[in-house]
């Protein structure tokens, strides 16, 4: 698992509980913050609609919907379109055709 506080990879026990913490700065591991659930862009900055609301993300809680959070869980996508690429679709998008 990769810790969100200082981005190390951190071994953990199968089952991480809430009082569980990083070994390299003592942050708590099962937070907000550290779960693949998390966005900030989503409703209570979970994708788990189901999810009870948590106000402090980089707390440890109880949530049973935690999914520890990988290194590939934050790798950027493999190819970002191309400047002109886009530039062409977006006139395309607007061409006179009379």
């Amino acid at each position: 698992m990769l810790c969100w506080s200082c981005k190390k990879d951190v071994e953990v026990p199968e089952k991480i509980g809430r009082k569980e913490i990083c070994p390299n700065c003592e942050a708590d591991l099962k937070c907000c913050y550290n779960c693949q659930l998390y966005d900030k862009d989503a409703y209570h900055q979970c994708k788990e609609p189901q999810a009870e609301w948590v106000r402090y993300k980089e707390k440890g809680n109880f949530c049973e919907y935690f999914e520890p959070r990988t290194a590939q869980d934050l790798s950027p996508p493999d190819k970002l379109p191309d400047k002109e690429e886009l530039k062409k679709k977006w006139d395309s998008l607007f061409k006179d055709e009379g």
